[in-house]
This record gives C-alpha cells, sequence and structure tokens, in this order.
C-alpha cells in the first residue's frame, strides 16, 4: 500500500530529475577541478550518456542506485506497492543499459558506471576517479609510445 494519495505520489514522481541530478554534478564538478573537459547527455550516442570525454573516447553514466538496481546495495529496494510494474520497469531499465553500453563498446567507447553510492567516495578521493579513466589510457599511450621506439 503507497503512503501517498494517487495525486501527491504524481507530484513526487514529477520531480525526479532524469539529468542534472546531484550525483551527476558532483561528478562533473570533479572531473572539471582535475582538468576533464567533457559533454553532457549526447543525443546522438545510444542512451543519451549522462558525460563524454571525447579525448579519451570515454563514456561515464551516473547510475541512481535505486532506478537501475545495484545489485547488494541498500538504496536498490524494491517498493512494496504495484510490484509487478517495479518489477518490469527495472528489468527493462537493466536491459537497456547493458544494450547502450555494448553498442558504446562496440563504437569504441570505454564505458565506466559510477553508483550514486559511489559519489561520496569519489568527492573524498577524486585522484582515485582520474586514476580510473586514465588507468587504460596510460597503458595504450605507454603501449604506442613503446611501438613508436622499435
Amino acid at each position: 500500500m503507497d503512503v501517498f494519495s494517487p495525486e501527491k505520489r504524481s507530484q513526487v514522481m514529477s520531480r525526479i530529475r532524469s539529468k542534472d541530478t546531484k550525483p551527476e554534478k558532483i561528478i562533473r564538478s570533479i572531473l572539471h577541478k582535475l582538468g576533464f573537459r567533457f559533454r553532457i547527455n549526447r543525443k546522438d550516442l545510444p542512451g543519451k550518456p549522462d558525460i563524454v570525454l571525447p579525448k579519451y573516447k570515454t563514456i561515464i553514466f551516473v547510475h541512481g542506485c535505486f532506478w537501475h538496481q545495484h545489485e547488494g546495495c541498500r538504496i536498490a529496494s524494491n517498493p512494496k506497492s504495484n510490484i509487478d510494474f517495479w518489477n518490469k520497469k527495472f528489468s527493462n531499465n537493466i536491459e537497456r543499459d547493458k544494450k547502450n553500453q555494448k553498442a558504446l563498446k562496440k563504437m569504441g567507447y570505454r564505458v565506466f558506471v559510477i553508483w550514486e553510492c559511489e559519489v561520496k567516495f569519489f568527492l573524498k578521493n577524486s585522484d582515485e576517479l582520474r586514476k580510473m579513466l586514465l588507468s587504460d589510457i596510460n597503458y595504450i599511450f605507454s603501449l604506442k609510445q613503446n611501438h613508436n621506439d622499435l
């Protein structure tokens, strides 16, 4: 049973943002302070990624733990009313995420997912975000450099 009337539930749900969420803004702020330049919500890419770093051919999705059902996360609880609707909704979200990530990888992008519950960690440890994003890139650059030295 829902704790809100249908009118109040509608009002509550209408205020939920699909872009420019607080976790997205925090991650974008950290990236900007680290010197990364990026584009947001590119409509020409599958899934309209939250953050695109074109220079690094890298995509970052900042997923809400509830809406994308972060496995093992306490925020990813299931509503107790309208269970069939929510199960279908969550399963469709997860399948769409997988499909979009697969398409982006096929296009040559590296895809990272930062979960809502991880944002506080990156806020306190911004260098970890930089390391994560540059990890494979440094390896690729070193391979190219070694190849050029031959």
